[in-house]
């Protein structure tokens, strides 16, 4: 998902986008949402959370070991 993207999400949760990284802007949605924060923390390519919308995302950009 680019950026312009995650800023519409973002606005339409009440959250200004302004000045966050992708990461911390990503897991302020989560929260508005009543999700967990959980964005990029992914290990080994496990979660348990099938039906997420950032989940290509989250595992692209969770650290690798």
């Amino acid at each position: 998902m680019n950026m312009q993207e995650i800023h519409r999400i973002a606005k339409s949760c009440g959250i200004k986008p302004d000045r966050m990284y992708k990461i911390e802007l990503i897991r302020s949605i989560q929260l508005a949402e009543g999700n967990f924060d959980c964005f990029a923390t992914a290990r080994d390519g496990r979660c348990d959370q099938l039906h997420c919308r950032w989940r290509e995302d989250c595992f692209a950009s969770a650290p690798r070991k």
